[in-house]
């Protein structure tokens, strides 16, 4: 196996890595909300994407699981109801 000749100096082989640092990313806004966002990134705050809606945000989840939830209980009381008129849940 080939083994170096000499030790390489801390200043050749730091001068390898000299050209590795982080790079400043350019940021646009988002055409939709403003919001600042790297390019080529849907948005995470509305879920758009060049002016269309790529993904369901955590809010939009939030919004339809509690029409979800108020549908059934809806659903639950005309149920009740129509199996026990006499008794109606008044709160």
């Amino acid at each position: 196996m080939p083994v170096p000749k000499r030790k390489r100096s801390r200043a050749r082989r730091d001068s390898r890595f000299a050209n590795k640092g982080l790079k400043l990313k350019s940021l646009s806004s988002c055409s939709n909300c403003d919001v600042a966002l790297t390019g080529h990134q849907a948005c995470a705050n509305c879920g758009f994407y060049k002016g269309r809606k790529i993904f369901a945000t955590k809010l939009d989840r939030k919004l339809k699981r509690t029409e979800e939830r108020s549908k059934k209980q809806a659903r639950t009381k005309v149920e009740a109801t129509e199996d026990n008129p006499e008794v109606v849940d008044n709160k």
